[in-house]
């Protein structure tokens, strides 16, 4: 299937590093309006170059155009591609509300097109092995959640508005800042806990601007800390927090009845997935700190090796799945952000839906939305939109 991107920036290089492993895309042509930007991603990664939005969407030897711009024009963008009648898979967020989302959708929904949007790692092996887990009962009935995605005080100390990918294309630290970090990540963790638990009930939310001056001029400063309550059915609550603040943890733990499931890095897409047992009584729980220690110790001086089988442990703290490598035919990769184009592809080629929904997508800015800006929803709010439920890989059974 051929494929056009519309937005060389600096994250379009993500994306075109992992498209060789999926044959079944063609990268067909590419437009940014920063010609700078576009001459080079051509050169990098050959591409016809586009005059304009306009020409790429009107190119019929496209199906799925894939929409890297910035957040805030990802409404614009994408829905003058529907109207064109592409296929689009977007960057995250769908769009900066849920009202123009929901509009992205309807639209979607009257062409018969297919929409949806990134995060994809929820496709990956670590949140597949995850989903497993739960759906297997490992822990017992799920209670609450803890998820995490701080990047630690990245500014003004570190000059993130220095660094460049590898077509020395600078990381746009000004639109970052004034979008917010919850919603460029915020959308990692809700994905995983949309697959797990389904849409969520209610948010209840705080945000703040710790650092209003992060080194450059800024037009508006977004929140640089949220955190929020969220309610899922069968009574399971997922606190979440999103900074630039707090040192760096983009950590998951689920804690149920009978144990905890963990990863340490939920943006890695085979990082490890830990089991805990709650312990029974003193002794026992003696005995687990020891041996969390021990392997503690061992993980700290262990060569890091290629997991290479799929297999259960009920230790005290020892890794619950082992990642098949080359599982799905391509190497596993920490961050892989062509799945979620690949499974876009699968689903046009198939006639089936599509896991990353254009109703995951409006569900998920629902969510961010009331993150980020609270103060719009006084109180709990009740979050309206709602979603298939999304299928499981084949493979992970």
């Amino acid at each position: 299937m051929k494929i056009a991107v519309i937005g060389c920036g600096f994250v379009a290089d993500l994306y075109a590093r992992t498209l060789a492993h999926y044959h079944e895309l063609e990268l067909a042509g590419a437009y940014d309006r920063n010609t700078a930007n576009l001459d080079s991603f051509c050169r990098r990664w050959p591409a016809k170059p586009y005059a304009s939005v306009q020409q790429a969407a009107d190119d019929p030897s496209t199906e799925l155009v894939l929409n890297l711009t910035n957040p805030r024009s990802h409404f614009e963008v994408t829905k003058l591609l529907l109207e064109a009648g592409k296929n689009v898979y977007s960057e995250k967020p769908l769009a900066m509300t849920s009202k123009d989302a929901k509009q992205l959708v309807g639209l979607a929904d009257r062409n018969r097109l297919y929409l949806g949007s990134a995060p994809c790692s929820v496709l990956a092996e670590t949140a597949q092995t995850i989903w497993k887990a739960l759906k297997e009962r490992v822990i017992g009935r799920p209670r609450l959640v803890y998820a995490e995605f701080d990047d630690g005080l990245i500014a003004p100390k570190l000059s993130p508005w220095q660094w460049r990918n590898g077509r020395g294309v600078p990381w746009p630290a000004k639109d970052e800042f004034e979008v917010g970090c919850t919603y460029e990540h915020a959308g990692y963790m809700l994905t995983w806990l949309a697959a797990f638990f389904g849409p969520a009930k209610t948010v209840t939310a705080y945000a703040s601007c710790q650092i209003p001056d992060k080194g450059i001029a800024v037009d508006a400063m977004a929140p640089d800390f949220t955190v929020g309550c969220i309610e899922y059915a069968e009574g399971v609550v997922a606190r979440v927090t999103c900074g630039l603040v707090a040192p760096k943890s983009k950590s998951l733990a689920i804690v149920g009845d009978d144990g905890v499931l963990s990863t340490n890095n939920l943006r890695n897409d085979v990082a490890p997935v830990y089991v805990r047992q709650i312990p029974s009584g003193r002794i026992q729980g003696a005995i687990e700190r020891r041996l969390n220690r021990v392997t503690s110790w061992l993980e700290s001086r262990l060569p890091s090796v290629p997991w290479t089988e799929t297999e259960w442990h009920f230790r005290r703290k020892v890794p619950l799945a082992r990642i098949l490598n080359g599982r799905v035919g391509k190497p596993a990769v920490s961050a892989d952000f062509c799945r979620g184009p690949a499974e876009m592809a699968e689903a046009i080629r198939e006639r089936r839906p599509c896991r990353l929904s254009a109703r995951l997508g409006l569900h998920i800015t629902e969510m961010i939305e009331t993150l980020q800006y609270p103060e719009r929803y006084p109180g709990k709010r009740v979050i309206e939109s709602v979603f298939d439920p999304i299928e499981p890989l084949p493979w992970r059974s």
